[in-house]
């Protein structure tokens, strides 16, 4: 995604510059998944007043907070089967006009039922600007750009975990629960005002039979390697959610009893994967996707031991190499997958990012049994066996050195 002057002209097809992105067009892609995902992460910080407010147990608030990610699971099929027909600036625009709307009507939603679904609502919206945005990309850069294309762009999501919860928290500690949903009903206004000012009016669409779509869907799921970077996609997200939803309700309890706007700050975690995410796409193309993969879900992995820590600088610690292990390989996977896809790369992105929010819903749902009945050390360990599994997954990807990306 980058400016209206930087596109390329269609009759000279995609390949016809392959100079590097300008730091511009880095800071226009990071800024976009800023705006579409930052209602994502940001109500995490406001977990434990959420959950006072509405008077339930976190596994119930957390599930309700974490809802939408049904809702962007749902999304990201429906990018699968008709984001190749689809304008993607005008779907863009439009997703993030319409996320403005439930997102504004949590600050008045009377009870957690009615905040799941609205957050379902948001998670529909949210993936499908996510899904048509990874798209374009897929589809306006070429084949050695779009490495570091996804990697800005994850980078931006990576923001959006920082800056997001630290707005969420300052709001809500300043001037209460409703005006943080109206802050951020404004971000989503700001986000399509971006995407309109900074997308080629001349994006692609496919303009593919549906019947083709659904073909192009079949095939993506028998690509083996595909498949494997689906799964890999479900487990990152299982852990991050489990680790970034609960680790709330530990922080403000004894014995590390941090307040709001502390908890807030504590979230500058991020900060690190915000510097190591953009090298990722590097990393990848010198040492292998598989290789890279493995390093990023190492660091994570020895992030964990430290979160059962009583001192706030062990699990500050562990939440830091968490955060950067698992940013760090959802850059490489989304990246595989521009990449491995051979054609429809709408439908490749829909079902990895269907395949990723489910893994961050069932995450919520089982990890907050595990936390309830049996305690944050149980739930971490649930974290370690889905990063073990990922990082097993990596054993079935072919290289991505050897993988064409084919024009769709």
């Amino acid at each position: 995604m980058y400016t209206q002057r930087d596109a390329p002209r269609a009759d000279r097809g995609f390949e016809a510059d392959a100079s590097p992105l300008s730091a511009l067009q880095l800071l226009i892609i990071g800024m976009t998944a800023f705006v579409t995902v930052v209602d994502l992460f940001a109500t995490q910080a406001l977990l434990p007043a959420l959950a006072a407010h509405y008077q339930v147990k976190p596994s119930a608030m957390g599930l309700a907070v974490n809802a939408c990610t049904l809702g962007m699971a749902a999304g990201g099929l429906l990018i699968a089967l008709f984001g190749q027909r689809l304008d993607r600036r005008r779907g863009i625009i439009a997703s993030l006009l319409i996320l403005s709307v439930p997102t504004l009507l949590l600050a008045i939603a009377p009870d957690i039922w009615t905040f799941a679904g609205l957050r379902i609502v948001q998670g529909l919206f949210m993936a499908s600007a996510f899904g048509l945005t990874l798209a374009h990309l897929g589809e306006r850069f070429t084949a050695s750009q779009t490495a570091n294309a996804f990697a800005a762009y994850i980078t931006g999501n990576v923001a959006s975990n920082l800056i997001g919860r630290l707005i969420a928290a300052a709001v809500v500690d300043h001037a209460g629960l409703a005006a943080n949903f109206i802050v951020f009903a404004a971000l989503n206004v700001s986000g399509a005002a971006l995407a309109f000012a900074t997308i080629p009016r001349k994006s692609q669409t496919g303009g593919v039979s549906q019947q083709a779509m659904t073909r192009a869907w079949s095939e993506h799921l028998r690509q083996p390697e595909l498949r494997a970077a689906f799964a890999i996609g479900f487990c990152i997200l299982f852990a991050f959610i489990g680790i970034f939803t609960y680790v709330n309700f530990v922080l403000v309890a004894p014995p590390l009893s941090v307040g709001m706007m502390t908890l807030g700050l504590i979230y500058f975690v991020f900060l690190p994967s915000i510097l190591t995410t953009p090298f990722a796409g590097s990393v990848g193309q010198k040492i292998g996707t598989q290789r890279a993969l493995l390093l990023g879900l190492g660091i994570a992995l020895l992030g964990l031991p430290l979160l059962t820590a009583s001192d706030l600088p062990s699990v500050l610690a562990g939440m830091t190499l968490v955060a950067a292990g698992t940013f760090f390989a959802q850059a490489l996977a989304t990246g595989f997958v521009g990449r491995a896809a051979k054609h429809s790369r709408a439908a490749a992105s829909g079902l990895y990012l269907s395949s990723y929010f489910a893994g961050g819903l069932t995450g919520s749902a089982v990890l907050g049994q595990i936390f309830d009945r049996f305690g944050w050390t149980a739930c971490v360990i649930g974290v370690g066996v889905a990063l073990t599994a990922a990082a097993a997954l990596t054993s079935r990807l072919v290289p991505t050195d050897t993988v064409a990306a084919a024009i769709p």
